[in-house]
């Protein structure tokens, strides 16, 4: 099933799915803790799972011919292996990631036809974010500035169309996209607006569906919602949750992700935070209490981001699902 039909099921019988996101292994590390981490999630019946495509940074070397070579560095490769191997090893759906960031249209060609091999048709299409050291997102000189473009490139291969041109005859791909949307808006948004109209040109190239960045306070969720539907985005939104585990998040998540910290979960992280178990327990009480909000609300998958822990996701999902 691509994600969507998943999410239409969902709505149709009137429940709600659990769906969760993995980090690649570390270069260098085997499936052993993405096996472990996964075998104790399978129980909760998850709809998908998400695998995050990372890289670090970009080496630049001045070849013998004078050009100058760019290539990524990534601490975590194996986005397409690693979700085949779990399609595979655990009959699940597998929605890898696929960036702009550090591909030229040939390489994200590449990426998709490997994909489509490999029986792997539901993709998450990203920007990515900027590296470490630029001021601004940078795009591959022959890629793409923006998701919309890659969404673009995307629903134009499932058509039969490539980068050189279209080719007669093909065997056509048939990949479900996916996109992220903002509740608290991108930070490189100049207003919420904007954010809101780039997002509906992701939907209108062809986007299906939407996975949202974390949040912590649910009436942004469904205030975003509305404020998609009123401009006529009307693919399916999917909520993405972060249970929130140490003080440090407090200023880390709104820095790195742009969410408000609603002042109760604040005063009660701040009130227990020379207690690192009981911080942990009151992050995971709230999602808790998010997750069971949703689904009251009849949202038919909640999408979580372990952040390579697992212990607090299953302790959320024993208590939704």
């Amino acid at each position: 099933m691509n994600v969507v039909e998943l999410i239409r099921d969902a709505q149709a019988h009137q429940t709600t799915r659990f769906a969760f996101e993995l980090l690649p292994p570390l270069k260098g590390e085997g499936m052993e803790g993405i096996s472990a981490a996964i075998e104790r999630l399978m129980p909760f019946d998850p709809a998908y799972i998400n695998v995050t495509f990372h890289r670090e940074s970009v080496q630049e070397e001045r070849l013998a011919d004078g050009c100058l070579h760019r290539h990524i560095v990534r601490r975590r490769p194996g986005t397409v292996g690693i979700s085949a191997a779990i399609q595979q090893k655990y009959g699940v759906t597998v929605v890898p990631h696929l960036i702009c960031g550090g591909l030229s249209r040939y390489d994200i060609e590449d990426a998709l036809i490997d994909l489509d091999f490999l029986g792997l048709h539901n993709i998450l299409a990203l920007r990515g974010d900027a590296l470490k050291g630029e001021e601004h997102f940078t795009p591959h000189t022959d890629g793409h500035a923006h998701a919309a473009d890659l969404v673009r490139q995307v629903a134009a291969m499932n058509r039969g169309e490539f980068v050189d041109g279209q080719v007669e005859e093909c065997h056509h791909s048939t990949f479900t996209i996916g996109v992220a949307g903002y509740p608290e808006t991108h930070g490189d948004a100049a207003s919420a607006e904007e954010d809101l109209i780039h997002l509906k040109e992701k939907v209108d190239a062809g986007a299906e569906y939407i996975i949202t960045q974390l949040f912590y306070d649910n009436n942004r969720f469904f205030d975003f919602v509305r404020r998609c539907r009123a401009i006529g985005i009307e693919v399916p939104i999917i909520p993405g949750l972060k249970p929130l585990a140490t003080v440090r998040h407090l200023t880390l998540l709104p820095e790195t992700f742009g969410c408000h910290i609603p002042e109760e979960l604040r005063r009660e992280v701040l009130a227990h935070a020379e207690d690192k178990a009981a911080v942990r327990q009151i992050g995971t009480e709230w999602a808790i209490a998010q997750s069971r909000e949703l689904k009251e609300a009849g949202i038919p998958v909640l999408h979580y981001y372990p952040m390579g822990k697992a212990e607090n996701i299953i302790q959320i999902a024993k208590a939704i699902f």
